[in-house]
């Protein structure tokens, strides 16, 4: 008979994962809960086998992870075992008692939800304590759930030495029951909307009939709830844009990419236009902006005006979208649907489309292999080329004014399509193309599939002879000396 196994989910360092499992140790079904109770112990696999859905597996992952977050919350809100000061508050050491009682009725109400087959949400938004974790202004929360715990009234008869003195740092419920400094050893306590929240934690209007009960106001944990509340509805609605804005298909998707980069397009044609000189006053309005910028040094400008500009029309198309007239489909991006296809269609496009990634990461990867053997000289002429291309480019940045460059560049750049210089252009383009097919590729070696396994007994050999050779290489080191 096998001994019983127990794991404690109290350490610090439990850990609480979805798993998947299989037969013959495969990860086929998605259906698991995997436990440590540290990250040296031995994991539990826990199989909830359920040809229905996911539902019963997702419902104890999330009991699982209470009962831990239960623990990491008393750990950091409350105060120690061992701590004197408990007694000095009233009732407080039964606020771990109050803590636990709370996470079993969440977890029986959890239960009865699945029971009822009532459970539309995710199980972890169901259980307090876990989804505090992660959900916005929930260390607050936390904060007042362990106000609501541990504080109490303070004790006053007492002896001389055992004194507490009220002053500046405890924490106060709206019924006057104080929770002390020194239990706060969450790194939250000191976050900037947690010193907002209690500096406004008073209750303003109502009637305060206990720490639990307030007439016509709110209590702490509702106030902190409240506003939870409302950051978590924000960001559900960011969410919901994003998975509204997601759309599925290759092609759908490309058809989006390439909406969203027309103004990037259409920019890049009429700098084209430009650079062709197809409407001429066009282009020599822009160089003589462009040269009147360059020679004037006014190009330490261009990036703090071009932010101005920016900034000066996304308020200016607040302004008129607040006023109603930019219509209520501006800023919408429109495409067209892709035409039916059966699912042979469907296969055929995605296989065209991993073709044209395959290709597209071939060429890069070539392209860097070519620039690895320019790097690490696998072919001596041309790193030697290269680098005194660098080295008197480097001379010409120091010794020449960088408007000068500048503008050589732009004289080049919108006279490479003119007459005089379209020969010129072409020959030197070939030229590059040559070289840069001429260089060699560095060699990539593909090593045969290892397995990780390794054999314990060869491993206890190696040791074993390492320690021999050591204990040998001792005593000829000892015989030397």
């Amino acid at each position: 008979m096998k001994k019983l196994m127990r794991l404690d989910l109290t350490n610090q360092g439990t850990r609480v994962e979805k798993a998947k499992v299989g037969p013959f140790n495969s990860k086929l079904f998605d259906s698991a809960v995997e436990v440590s109770s540290s990250l040296s112990s031995e994991k539990w696999v826990l199989e909830f086998v359920d040809f229905g859905g996911e539902t019963r597996r997702d419902v104890w992952h999330a009991f699982i992870s209470e009962v831990v977050s239960l623990y990491k919350f008393i750990r950091e809100y409350g105060p120690s075992d061992d701590d004197p000061t408990v007694r000095h508050v009233y009732d407080s050491h039964r606020g771990k008692f109050r803590a636990t009682k709370s996470m079993e009725n969440t977890i029986a109400r959890l239960q009865s939800l699945q029971y009822m087959q009532k459970l539309y949400e995710d199980p972890l938004k169901l259980v307090p304590f876990t989804y505090l974790r992660c959900a916005p202004f929930g260390d607050v929360v936390l904060q007042t759930l362990a106000v609501k715990f541990w504080g109490g009234p303070l004790i006053t008869k007492f002896r001389p030495y055992e004194e507490v003195h009220i002053g500046h740092g405890h924490v106060y419920d709206i019924d006057g029951s104080v929770y002390l400094k020194r239990w706060m050893r969450s790194h939250t306590w000191g976050s900037k909307h947690s010193a907002a929240f209690w500096k406004n934690c008073t209750v303003k209007s109502g009637i305060i009939l206990g720490k639990h009960l307030v007439v016509g106001e709110r209590n702490l944990v509702q106030k902190a709830v409240f506003t939870c509340k409302e950051r978590s509805e924000v960001i559900e609605r960011t969410r919901a844009t994003i998975v509204a804005a997601t759309i599925e298909g290759i092609p759908s998707n490309i058809d989006l990419f390439k909406e969203l980069m027309l103004p990037l397009v259409i920019i890049a044609e009429k700098f084209n236009k430009l650079r062709r000189w197809e409407e001429p006053q066009s282009t020599t309005c822009f160089l003589l902006f462009s040269y009147t910028i360059i020679f004037k040094n006014m190009l330490a400008y261009i990036f703090p005006m071009s932010l101005l500009v920016m900034a000066t029309t996304m308020l200016l198309l607040k302004g008129l979208k607040e006023q109603g007239r930019l219509g209520r489909s501006f800023g919408q991006v429109t495409i067209r649907d892709q035409p039916p296809s059966n699912t042979l269609q469907k296969i055929m496009g995605l296989k065209e489309a991993m073709a044209s990634m395959e290709n597209y990461l071939q060429n890069l990867n070539v392209a860097l292999l070519k620039l690895r053997t320019i790097f690490l000289a696998g072919q001596p002429e041309v790193t030697t080329q290269v680098a005194l291309v660098l080295l008197a480019g480097s001379l010409i940045l120091l010794v020449i004014p960088f408007k000068y460059i500048l503008s050589v560049l732009l004289f080049d750049l919108f006279t490479r399509e003119l007459e005089f210089r379209k020969e010129m252009v072409m020959k030197f383009r070939t030229f590059i193309k040559e070289k840069w097919e001429s260089i060699d590729a560095t060699p990539v070696v593909i090593l045969p599939y290892e397995s990780n396994v390794i054999d314990s007994s060869m491993i206890a050999t190696k040791n074993l002879n390492e320690d021999a050779n050591s204990e040998k290489v001792q005593k000829h080191a000892n015989g030397s000396v």
